[in-house]
């Protein structure tokens, strides 16, 4: 090979092969993608800010992500699914707010959903279960201590009012804040949405409850339960079920009730009516009354299942979103506390 066609080799390398797409980053999405070590593993966060505004000093909103390991940004046939279920890249709120995420341990952050399982899940291809670095940092104290440590590093930034930061869980994420809350350390308030104040296992005892053919299963589940207390610390990362680290940690010990009402930062806390922890969180309001805590604020959506969408004709209707609505609250209530 002569010189000239050495380099034009090297070019094309560098360049990509034509009709070769490129893989795709967070920054051809409008996200910041930052990397930081914590614990000997690198962790991965991703930004949202308003476009042209990405340094200029605002509060932060920190949002914890639910149960199972998903990917931080889905790629699916029409395009990229928001990050942030509550914010667009667009989205109003980017005037006051930079919104942060962390990923999963272990998962990779850009991921067309043809690759993924039919919930979103990430699999280790070379296994077919969720990667070995997710399953043994899959319990509470591991997020929560990761996460402090990374509104510790944000709140440093130039570009981060460290006196104004904020954070928000849905569904297992509320279990993360809840602790966080009761630790706040830079924190200023957290948003508390569909959690389940009494911990995991009350929602999968009711959901099991509801039919009388899994009175078995249910049986089995309070079996395993006294397995799980007995051996709190096992993890066994061969099996695609939760480890009993997993479940002792988000269903055991202090449950998100207690630190809720240990909490001296504001807290709202947001629930639909129709989801399967709605007398979990009345009875945390209950609570919460006869504590004389006041620096809880409840909001029940009538009508409104887990994720906030609404129902036709008895059925979960997924066109019938409401995050726009509870978006709409907790931003006005940030704005008071």
């Amino acid at each position: 090979m002569n010189l000239k066609n050495y380099l034009l080799f090297v070019l094309l390398c560098c360049a990509g092969l034509p009709g070769r797409a490129q893989p795709k980053t967070p920054a051809d999405f409008g996200y910041r993608h930052l990397r930081m070590r914590y614990q000997g593993d690198t962790v991965n966060v991703l930004i949202l800010s308003k476009k042209g505004e990405e340094l200029k000093r605002k509060p932060l909103l920190f949002f914890a992500q639910g149960s199972l390991p998903v990917p931080l940004l889905l790629l699916g046939e029409k395009g990229p699914y928001p990050v942030f279920v509550f914010a667009r890249p667009t989205s109003q709120y980017l005037d006051n707010y930079h919104l942060a995420i962390a990923g999963k341990p272990g998962v990779p952050v850009v991921v067309n959903t043809k690759a993924l399982q039919p919930n979103f899940t990430y699999n280790d291809p070379r296994t077919g279960l969720p990667p070995v670095a997710y399953c043994q940092r899959n319990y509470l104290e591991y997020y929560v201590a990761r996460n402090q440590t990374v509104l510790r590093y944000l709140a440093r930034q130039p570009w981060v009012d460290a006196h104004d930061i904020s954070a928000v869980g849905h569904s297992e994420g509320t279990e993360i804040v809840a602790r966080m809350a009761r630790h706040p350390g830079s924190l200023r308030r957290i948003i508390y949405l569909n959690g389940s104040p009494l911990g995991r296992l009350p929602i999968i005892m009711a959901g099991l409850r509801r039919s009388d053919a899994d009175s078995a299963i249910a049986e089995n589940e309070l079996l395993h339960w006294r397995q799980v207390v007995a051996n709190p610390r096992t993890c066994d990362c061969t099996i695609p079920t939760d480890s009993n680290l997993n479940l002792a940690s988000f269903s055991e010990k202090q449950n998100p009730l207690q630190d809720l009402l240990h909490s001296r930062i504001p807290v709202f806390v947001g629930y639909g009516t129709r989801d399967d922890a709605v007398g979990q969180n009345d009875y945390l309001r209950l609570e919460a009354v006869r504590a004389g805590k006041t620096n809880l604020t409840f909001r029940a959506y009538p009508g409104l299942e887990h994720n906030f969408a609404g129902f036709t004709n008895g059925q979960v209707d997924y066109d019938k979103w409401h995050w726009d609505r509870v978006a709409r609250d907790f931003f006005a209530w940030m704005q008071t506390k």
